[in-house]
């Protein structure tokens, strides 16, 4: 219990910093907040903007959904602003961080490097890779919302984030940063949650049209998209699971993993159970096997045993339908003329995810399970991970996209909708045009 204490009383300390001064003075508390996400068409990355510093400036991000942090790439010649402090040893945004070891310059002081401050070791994970910097602070501005429209936008003073130092090269153009929005104290909807006092719950819905918004939604619900759906009220729960191992490129202390797992039990397609390893889709003591959820993997990542039992299947259940010359990434290919389309996508065989019950299924409709990569060539949308991966199973974007998740933070539980053209709707449409 005095460890739990202790950590609150943390987080209520960087309450009374993150605060805005606007915010006082007129008595408004957003109930939540909400960010256009949109699909890069080059790297297939989901990609965000806030406006940061002072003067306030664009910063494109790439979404990492088990990221533990915001982190920014900042040099002398990029990131000018007058409002950026960083964290000074032993103060509460390093322990908040888990930043215990104090830096010092290997040089003389300059601004992104000063003597006696913490820091730590972001991650970029489409690469496998992580860099230092120290824990920072600086103004960062948001849209406000109801949950149907954009609202009035909002500004935190001292925002925590992390100077990094990365080749950005792997990242969409002009992105310069990740959001981290994973299972740490540093993530931005337990960042935003504390500032503004709202449940610390938020939801992603990622379009699959590089041409239009999708949006993540931080605070409660609503999330209603046109015309006029609100898909909170048609949302499936299933437990988070907490990995005990970090799943972060390094970690100089121990720490639970900031990537959100969910207990898959089995995989049906065509209703049919595909005979797998049931032992690899649960998380071992050592942090191994196990099923999560990415939005930096473009398409869902199998272990290899997993992968080729699932495509054996697939390909069993689609017998009546040529099958082609393989398409890189991707392993099973078919002849698309030869098949059907429905309101959900493609007319192939259903994938469900079955969780903690048989009755509680996670259904990967046509729209979700094949990648049109040519005229007449549509792709089973899943790629083999190889042997002895560390995660079994990764859902990777492409699985996700029209679909919304919710992840409760408080209860640690994901809600979660299938796919929204059931419902006639899509993760494009919010109304972002509009204003509350």
């Amino acid at each position: 219990m005095a460890a739990l204490s202790y950590n609150f009383s943390l987080i209520c300390s960087l309450v009374l910093v993150l605060i805005s001064p606007s915010t006082a003075k007129t008595s408004f508390r957003p109930k939540a907040l909400v960010l256009p996400v949109t699909k890069d068409s080059s790297t297939l990355q989901y990609v965000t903007e806030i406006k940061q510093r002072t003067p306030h400036v664009p910063v494109k991000l790439t979404i990492d959904l088990g990221g533990r942090s915001l982190w920014v790439n900042c040099d002398e010649e990029t990131y000018k602003s007058s409002s950026y402090k960083f964290a000074p040893c032993h103060s509460a945004p390093c322990s908040l961080a888990n930043a215990r070891i104090c830096w010092d310059c290997f040089s003389e002081p300059r601004q992104f490097c000063q003597n006696r401050t913490c820091n730590i070791l972001p991650d970029n994970p489409i690469r496998g890779i992580f860099s230092n910097g120290p824990v920072s602070m600086d103004v960062v501005s948001i849209q406000s919302t109801d949950g149907k429209n954009p609202g009035k936008v909002v500004s935190l003073p001292q925002l925590l984030f992390v100077c990094a130092s990365f080749d950005l090269s792997d990242l969409a153009k002009g992105v310069t940063g990740m959001a981290g929005l994973g299972r740490a104290k540093i993530s931005l909807p337990s960042l935003f949650s504390a500032a503004f006092s709202f449940p610390r719950k938020f939801a992603i819905c990622l379009s699959s049209s590089t041409k239009a918004n999708g949006a993540v939604f931080f605070g409660d619900d609503p999330y209603v998209m046109l015309p006029d759906v609100d898909v909170s009220k048609s949302l499936t729960y299933t437990p988070l699971i907490l990995n005990p191992v970090t799943t972060a490129s390094i970690s100089l202390f121990p720490e639970p993993s900031s990537d959100y797992f969910i207990g898959v039990k089995s995989i049906k397609i065509n209703g049919n159970v595909v005979p797998l390893n049931t032992s690899l889709l649960s998380v071992d003591k050592k942090g191994f096997g196990g099923t999560k959820i990415s939005t930096v993997n473009p398409y869902t990542v199998m272990e290899t045993s997993i992968y080729k039992a699932f495509t054996e299947a697939f390909i069993k259940e689609l017998a009546n339908v040529p099958r082609v010359k393989p398409v890189s990434p991707f392993g099973t290919c078919f002849s698309s003329p030869h098949i059907g389309s429905t309101r959900v996508g493609a007319a192939v065989p259903l994938i469900d995810l079955v969780l903690q019950s048989s009755k509680v299924i996670w259904s990967i409709f046509g729209a979700n399970s094949m990648v049109q990569v040519k005229d007449d060539v549509l792709c089973l949308g899943f790629v083999d991970g190889g042997v002895n991966p560390r995660t079994s199973i990764v859902i990777g974007g492409h699985q996700l996209e029209d679909n919304l998740l919710q992840f409760d933070l408080a209860t640690s539980r994901l809600g979660f909708s299938s796919s929204l053209l059931f419902h006639r709707t899509t993760c494009s449409n919010f109304n972002f045009s509009s204003h509350a």
